[in-house]
């Protein structure tokens, strides 16, 4: 696979226009995966067209308006005029708990408005069918508590799997207490093999609580000439994963560390499946 963009992804380097992180599979050299980070003015709006992909519009600090222009008849669509409008209440920062989410289709237009300002996550996956737009209430965000001692975290699972309904997207949110690790043991979804694993591009963005804050992220081949990188992360950070053993994600004692996991893949089923790395899977309590 040939990367147009490195693995580690440094705040600012995909910047333009209104969005100060733009990640596609083109940028990234595979297939499905995006995530896009939109930073609204107080009073401001930004449109995009969906195209060939489904999109999940995530606060990271801030409320906003979203619009998504539908085909008429849709369930969201009462009024068959062909839009869908949703309220996100969103969130103060990443730290401050779980966000509501809209859900927004293939082929559709969205427009996103922010009163007060803020900063909006477009959590992106290319897809083949086109669902309803849908709102995704913050109270309904299965929340778990994994690991214990210095692996303990918080997951939000608020687009997995088993949560929500998308027809490729998964997406979920961890919380890694100061000097705590997670996405531990070091596991890997980069091969279909049916029952054991998925293959799953996926994208870490990361977000530090405190003025200068940062954690460390692993990525090492599950192959010859596979990704490896050792990257020391801050707020506005990203890390691709196209394929490889991934974690340990490590949070510098004082700063919890925020990461905003983006997957997606080929598979004709949507799930997430993964492999542990046989050397560490007895020195862990828990995973992810």
């Amino acid at each position: 696979m040939t990367h147009k963009t490195e693995l580690y992804v440094p705040q600012g380097t995909t910047a333009h226009g209104e969005y100060i992180l733009d990640i596609g599979p083109e940028q990234a050299g595979w297939t499905h995966s995006s995530l896009r980070v939109v930073e609204l003015e107080p009073g401001g709006e930004h449109t995009f067209t969906t195209g060939d992909s489904e999109w999940i519009v995530l606060s990271l600090g801030g409320a906003c308006t979203v619009r998504v222009s539908e085909e008429p008849g849709e369930p969201d669509d009462p009024n068959g005029d062909g839009t869908a409008e949703f309220d996100i209440l969103g969130r103060e920062d990443v730290f401050a708990g779980v966000s509501d989410f809209v859900y927004a289709p293939r082929d559709a237009r969205v427009q996103i408005a922010s009163g007060a300002g803020g900063r909006f996550a477009l959590a992106g996956a290319r897809c083949e069918r086109r669902l309803p737009a849908r709102y995704g209430p913050a109270p309904e965000v299965p929340v778990e508590d994994r690991g214990s001692g210095t692996c303990a975290r918080q997951v939000r699972n608020f687009a997995s799997a088993d949560a929500f309904e998308c027809d490729k997207l998964i997406t979920v949110e961890v919380i890694t207490p100061g000097g705590n690790w997670s996405s531990y043991p070091p596991h890997k979804h980069d091969e279909n093999r049916p029952g054991e694993e998925t293959e799953l591009e996926e994208i870490y963005y990361f977000e530090i609580d405190g003025p200068n804050g940062f954690g460390y992220q692993r990525v090492f081949p599950s192959r010859e000439g596979g990704s490896d990188v050792l990257a020391e992360v801050r707020s506005g950070d990203a890390v691709l994963v196209p394929d490889g053993w991934h974690g340990p994600s490590i949070a510098q004692p004082g700063h919890s560390m925020y990461y905003l996991n983006v997957m997606a893949g080929p598979g004709t089923e949507r799930q997430w499946r993964i492999c542990f790395h046989p050397a560490h899977v007895e020195s862990t309590g828990g995973y992810r």
